[in-house]
């Protein structure tokens, strides 16, 4: 779909209680659908691109009229309160704890955000040629697993692609197909979208196969898609705007709560909508009470109900109060005490439970048109610590200029930190919010370090015997960030040793650190660089690709084409089946295994940005969407 990511992305995680789950590897993505700026908004070339020209954004449906006055009118710059307010809609099932006036939608003239994607010249005949050859590759693979998910999972949540049949992992309403639609527009497969949009209407959102709802995950696949789909295919088929409703209205109720916190992980038949009181939860991921924005935001933006978009921005006032009063000041921890509303935990990391609630700060401030700084103010908010404590540069043979997102724990409440030299897939997004953030705000230093955090997910692609990047990894850190930092196999085998301490069953206690190190390396299949690898799997996930293509339109830089081009060779030989694509569960093989699951984000997100790197430059332009 056009939004995010992460993301990401089983649906079914453990209920996240205790600090334990720092260490839990099994993350999910995040997704974003593609959204498109708003209409009125010209874009204005940045600083350093001085003579482009100015990019009308791509037409999109009007917004609903808003209703206000000129005592309710937020300034430009004014965070939404509940002072500036509408009266609420009745729209909906009775609520036990219903809202009297709503937060409404920031109004006003667009901000100027300058032009951001590259001004690509004329191509040579050569390199059309090649990357059209490339281009029709990615699509045959995404035409092949889509046939596959029609014939054996279609209006099913998942395909299996090695048994055939299906996974119901989301409510059963067929998360594929709907976080599919606008990938089969981008893709010009008219025919297939328009029958997937049909079978739209047989979706019903009053029954579900799951007796609790991941609020998140329901978010980004169906209502995300939904949106996507409509803004992407210019507004043209209403049923997609009225099932987007749907699932906003349905979800709605998850933020019937005394402090209108959403319960994130939601026992939604059990509240019958209006019979039984409920409270958030002690214990909410970051990433699943954060990441609500960009959807709740455009479904109140095409249908003028503000209730959609009070209920995420009074999560964003609180997350923006609290922002320095956490134990690592700037950053939120991985769980906060919604009910509470305390961030009391110690972890910290732009990876799984948390990653897309810093990922939609820069988009939710191009969706608002700039009509607020404090999206703005958070994400810069933000940057210090992360560049400060999260990313980090690991020791690597031929010392790259790389960067790893890793993770932090604050000891106390004193200032004291300890990194966490945990790369994970899921972290790749940074190298492109980086990349949009240094843009738009103004920050040029930090195309380096998006350029960096991009290259260290290409290095963790180039480095594994199935020339894909790990789930989750450790690697040891450089001591400075600096050009000093060289190689050191004595001290790269005695981290292997630190974390490897054992061999089928038998102690290596007695050999000498390097012998017990270099042993485990190759018992363990460890690349040289990597300390360890937690968890071997790869399951068709988006977010390195994802950071490729970003940067790719924003610096015009031709490697990037060639480095996904690798990536997507690497990924398609290990992970095609007879009927679609599987995830694998061993990069460290040359032949690993698969897994009979297909992750709806294959088709919906891995493929879509695969297919935009080597499409032409207005396909998924970002200076007209909101990726």
């Amino acid at each position: 779909m056009f939004l995010p990511r992460r993301k990401s992305t089983s649906l079914i995680l453990a209920c996240c209680i205790a600090f334990s789950l720092w260490y839990f590897d099994f993350f999910q993505p995040l997704q974003t659908p593609v959204l498109p700026l708003p209409p009125s908004q010209k874009q204005q070339p940045s600083a350093s691109q001085p003579d482009q020209a100015t990019v009308v954004p791509l037409e999109s449906p009007p917004q609903a009229p808003i209703q206000e006055s000129d005592d309710t009118k937020p300034a430009a710059s004014a965070v939404p309160r509940e002072s500036e307010a509408v009266r609420p809609k009745d729209d909906g099932p009775a609520q036990q704890y219903p809202v009297s006036s709503l937060i409404s939608l920031p109004t006003g003239t667009p901000a100027k955000i300058p032009k951001i994607q590259y001004d690509f010249p004329k191509e040579p005949e050569g390199a059309k040629t090649e990357r059209q050859k490339r281009l029709a590759a990615v699509k045959e693979s995404f035409e092949h697993s889509w046939q596959g998910y029609k014939k054996h999972a279609w209006l099913k949540d998942e395909l299996r692609p090695i048994a055939g049949g299906s996974v119901s992992s989301f409510g059963g309403w067929g998360a594929t197909l709907v976080d599919t639609l606008d990938t089969l527009w981008m893709m010009g497969l008219k025919e297939d979208f328009e029958e997937a949009v049909q079978a739209v209407s047989k979706i019903d959102f009053s029954k579900c196969e799951l007796e609790e709802l991941n609020v998140f995950e329901t978010t980004i696949r169906y209502l995300g898609g939904f949106l996507g789909a409509y803004d992407i295919s210019g507004g043209k088929h209403a049923i997609l705007l009225q099932k987007a409703k749907e699932v906003g209205n349905l979800l709605y109720g998850a933020f019937d709560t005394p402090n209108r916190m959403p319960v994130t992980r939601w026992k939604w038949d059990a509240k019958g909508y209006d019979k039984v009181k409920q409270e958030a939860s002690g214990s909410t991921l970051i990433a699943e009470i954060g990441s609500l924005t960009l959807e709740f935001t455009r479904l109140a933006q095409l249908t003028g109900e503000h209730k959609f978009y009070d209920a995420i921005q009074r999560i964003s006032n609180i997350l923006e109060e609290n922002q320095s009063k956490t134990a690592l000041p700037g950053l939120w921890p991985v769980l906060m005490d919604a009910q509470s509303i305390e961030f009391r935990d110690v972890g910290f990391t732009l990876g799984g439970m948390a990653d897309s609630t810093y990922e939609y700060l820069p988009k939710q401030h191009m969706l608002l048109g700039g009509l607020t700084d404090q999206y703005k103010n958070m994400y810069e908010t933000a940057m210090d610590p992360i560049k400060e404590h999260i990313f980090f540069r690991p020791m690597l043979p031929g010392s790259p200029d790389i960067l790893i997102s890793g993770g932090a724990r604050a000891t106390d409440y004193s200032g004291r930190v300890t990194r966490d030299t945990k790369g994970q897939h899921l972290g790749c997004f940074t190298g492109g919010m980086v990349g949009i953030g240094a843009k738009i705000f103004d920050r040029p230093s930090e195309m380096k370090t998006a350029r960096q955090l991009v290259d260290g997910c290409i290095w963790a692609y180039n480095h594994t015997q199935a020339g894909i990047m790990p789930e989750v990894f450790h690697m040891l850190a450089c001591p400075t960030p600096d050009e000093s930092c060289k190689w050191d196999e004595h001290a790269w085998l005695q981290g292997v040793a630190n974390r490897n301490n054992n061999l089928n069953g038998k102690t290596t206690d007695e050999m000498t650190i390097d012998e017990r190190g270099r042993i485990l390396a190759e018992e363990w299949r460890l690349p040289e660089g990597f300390t360890e690898i937690d968890d071997h799997q790869y399951i068709l996930r988006p977010e390195a690709i994802e950071s490729v293509f970003i940067l790719f339109r924003l610096t015009g830089d031709r490697r990037y084409q060639d480095a996904a081009w690798d990536m997507f060779r690497a990924i398609e030989k290990v992970t095609r089946t007879e009927i679609a694509n599987a995830g694998i569960k061993d990069v460290t093989v040359e032949k690993p295994e698969k897994d009979d699951r297909m992750e709806s984000f294959w088709l919906a997100e891995t493929l879509k940005y695969f297919y935009a790197i080597f499409a032409e430059p207005e396909v998924l332009s970002l200076d007209e969407f909101v990726l």
